[in-house]
């Protein structure tokens, strides 16, 4: 088959943040079980093995939307709920940089391995997430660039707006 010929895919997304410091979204991002606090569509994220932030522990992250998702005008509980379980590899906080892999799901992400980091700068930081995954059955890599991509200028928003909130 094709896919089995396929290098591994490897993207990266950033998002630029205007006014936060780097000190003040780590450790928002730090929180590992506290990923559906920012990340779009995800309804449900807890802790299944171990202490948030520590590596080796996992997360059940579910209720997401992929742009690869069947569009259905029929009732929204015949349709798919996508889960992943995501185990924390290596976590630097002086760094501010954690990577994990997903170890079980319903997705097809085999061998996925991302890479987070808050990057200080100037006037903010920038948060840069790269990835790496084995080709996705009915995914393109532009689908997995445009869910990442999507994905976290939303979080950053949203942590943008949350960090606002806190000041005012």
């Amino acid at each position: 088959m094709a896919l089995e010929k396929q290098l591994k895919w490897e993207g990266k997304a950033s998002a630029e943040l205007k006014g936060p410091k780097a000190e003040q979204i780590w450790p928002l991002l730090e929180d590992f079980f506290g990923l559906h606090k920012w990340f779009p569509t995800l309804t449900t994220c807890h802790g299944v093995e171990g202490t948030s932030g520590v590596a080796g522990c996992v997360r059940f992250c579910a209720g997401f939307k992929t742009p690869v998702d069947p569009k259905s005008d029929q009732n929204q509980d015949q349709e798919k709920v996508n889960w992943t379980k995501q185990k924390l590899l290596t976590i630097d906080p002086a760094n501010m940089t954690y990577s994990y892999s997903i170890i079980d799901g319903n997705v097809g992400f085999n061998s996925y391995i991302s890479t987070v980091q808050v990057v200080p700068k100037d006037a903010g930081c920038t948060i840069v997430w790269k990835y790496e995954v084995e080709p996705v059955e009915g995914w393109r890599l532009e689908d997995l660039d445009l869910f990442i991509g999507t994905g976290l200028q939303v979080m950053a928003s949203r942590m943008e707006a949350s960090l606002q909130l806190q000041v005012e």
